[in-house]
């Protein structure tokens, strides 16, 4: 069980890019992480992940129980008519039957030529348990439509960025996607350049325990209590996914030049697209062994995959079979917390494929804080766009990929009294794949490790003045075809408290990002990834800069936020500007001056 957050000091945790990534200049544009984390997970993926951070995921899904019905409106607006919009609502029809509804709007025209993006999440669940507790039914229907204008970067980050005559950025040229005129439309979804990603998830949960009956009087009032020892449960899930990239005014020198391919006319449509259709169904037991403590329990599954691809090449079907178990235990003392999971698959598509995770954490004591250590496996299927029969795979010849093996060793302390947390990760990988030159699919097939270091540590600089420093260091150590900054850093220095208003708490203060200079990855527009190229270093000459005032009247939240003030400068002939724009990738300027506002409402009907 979990509350809700209130908290306001952290706008990432309201923006859908997190502090940790990059995106390519305008919000819903691809977006990577710049900490190094390989895929752990075994089994298919179709391979495209330029956009999870936009995308609701199955894991993420929230069930509520509320004795009074609750909404949350929320509205967001940027330069250049950036918008967010999210409304959530979620009640009781029942005593023991809850339904949650949510919708979020991600729309921005951007600051350059076709960086238009429309994104749409749809989420719908219900939570039904019988009056005397033994059934649980778990309902999810979920989706992410994703749509993302691509312009291939700007031609010449060199010497255009410093022209004056190009203060408008929306006049500089880009590679692809050609000249579009400037639209605020929201409503308007058809894109003639990009990347078109929809998925949908039906998930149906049943669960049937066995157990001790017990009851608790309150008040006169006898409230029913029961106590599970056996768990049978069945899920029922449906996938279906489409992922599109289609250019209909194509410049065929440029497809030639950077993928291969040749056209019939000087401007003829590209398009590529890999469908899926999946049904899982898995099948699990859970045993408790002590009746009281729910956080304690071992479980044994058997998962069934049945999976059905559409290609240029034809249409596939597959299958997977998978066993999986799993160990829990968080005391009620709340002094030990033990995970420890595994899953084999037996046969099909992904046969040999596996994935191992044990983490344990201690309470060394109320002044001592928090150990916990953890070692993570997998040997896992490369994604799909890397096998022949994907549409998105463009390599003339056919290459046999062996299985990714990915190890993880991870140690973290934590000292709330403090305010510190210090964690260290250590990455072995073998076989790595990944891609170069925009879609040239290579892999690492030697040895090759990296090391991590985070600290998350807060300051007080005064009464109400508080310095929030979150600092990775990160080194490759071997040859390994991966780009990473030496250092990222992230600092929030800010006033923290409520200015003598009972009713009010704000955060007003500065954030600097700075990333250390390094070879970052490139950006391959058609696969929808990024790719290693070791020739351009991104160097900025100034940290990320923003200045933020954000502050909570009950149940009243609101940002405000200037964003890149680090772009200001004077210009070569006369006047002031923000056009000194930091680069993200080569080709991939951010903006200039970003102004933000942010309001999130919550009700309680």
């Amino acid at each position: 069980m979990f509350k809700l957050d209130s908290s306001i000091g952290d706008f990432t945790s309201r923006f859908p890019v997190p502090g940790t990534s990059i995106y390519l200049g305008n919000t819903g544009n691809a977006s990577r992480s710049l900490l190094f984390s390989p895929a752990l997970t075994s089994g298919f993926d179709p391979g495209f992940h330029a956009f999870d951070v936009y995308k609701w995921k199955l894991e993420k899904v929230r069930f509520f129980n509320t004795t009074r019905p609750y909404s949350e409106i929320n509205y967001f607006l940027g330069s250049r008519v950036e918008q967010i919009i999210d409304v959530m609502h979620t009640q009781n029809i029942k005593p023991n039957w809850n339904f949650h509804f949510e919708y979020r709007l991600i729309n921005s025209p951007g600051f350059l030529q076709n960086q238009h993006t429309n994104h749409n999440n749809y989420l719908f669940s219900s939570w039904f348990h019988s009056k005397n507790k033994r059934y649980n039914n778990y309902f999810v229907l979920l989706a992410n439509n994703l749509q993302s204008t691509e312009n291939g970067g700007i031609i010449d980050t060199t010497n255009i960025l410093d022209d004056p005559d190009h203060k408008n950025r929306y006049g500089i040229n880009t590679y692809i996607g050609g000249i579009t005129p400037f639209s605020s439309n929201f409503f308007g979804s058809k894109i003639s350049t990009g990347n078109k990603y929809n998925e949908f998830t039906g998930l149906m949960r049943q669960q049937y325990d066995l157990g001790k009956k017990d009851s608790l009087l309150s008040d006169s009032t006898v409230i029913p209590l029961f106590f599970p020892r056996l768990r049978f449960e069945h899920t029922f899930q449906l996938n279906k996914e489409k992922y599109v990239f289609l250019d209909f005014k194509a410049d065929s020198v440029y497809y030639k030049k950077y993928y291969d391919t040749s056209m019939r006319k000087p401007l003829d449509s590209f398009y590529v697209q890999d469908k899926w259709r999946e049904i899982i169904n898995d099948f699990s037991i859970y045993q408790f062994p002590d009746a009281k403590n729910q956080q304690q329990f071992i479980r044994l599954g058997l998962m069934i995959q049945n999976l059905s691809g559409e290609f240029s090449s034809g249409k596939k079907s597959f299958f997977n079979t998978a066993g999986h178990a799993e160990y829990r235990n968080r005391t009620r003392n709340r002094q030990w917390d033990i995970e420890a999971n595994g899953k084999l698959f037996f046969t099909g598509l992904n046969s040999g494929d596996y994935e191992a995770h044990i983490s344990l954490q201690r309470l060394l004591g109320k002044k001592i804080g928090y150990l916990q250590l953890g070692f993570e496996n997998s040997s896992r299927t490369p994604s799909f766009i890397f096998d022949s029969r994907s549409s998105f795979y463009l390599l003339r010849s056919i290459k046999n990929f062996k299985k990714e093996n990915n190890t993880h060793l991870f140690a973290s302390y934590y000292l709330p009294s403090f305010k510190l947390r210090l964690t260290g990760h250590y990455f072995l990988l073998t076989n790595y794949t990944y891609v170069s030159n925009y879609y040239q699919l290579q892999q690492e097939s030697t040895l090759f490790n990296l090391f991590r270091a985070d600290l998350h540590k807060t300051i007080r600089l005064g009464r109400h003045w508080n310095w929030h420093a979150d600092i990775y260091l990160q080194q490759v150590i071997g040859d390994g075809p991966v780009n990473v900054p030496l250092l990222y850093s992230r600092n929030r220095i800010a006033y923290e408290g409520n200015l003598g208003f009972k009713n009010l708490d704000i955060a007003m203060g500065t954030e600097i990002r700075y990333t250390s200079p390094y070879n970052a990855d490139g950006y391959s527009a058609v696969l929808g990834r990024f790719y290693y190229q070791d020739s351009i270093k991104i160097s900025n000459p100034l940290p990320d800069i923003s200045a933020y005032v954000h502050f909570r009247i009950r149940s009243f939240k609101a940002y405000i936020r200037a964003e890149n003030l680090n772009a200001a400068r004077k210009l070569k002939n006369s006047g002031f500007g923000f056009t000194n724009n930091n680069l993200v990738a080569p080709g991939y300027p951010m903006p200039g001056l970003q102004i933000r506002i942010a309001v999130y409402w919550s009700f309680v009907n």
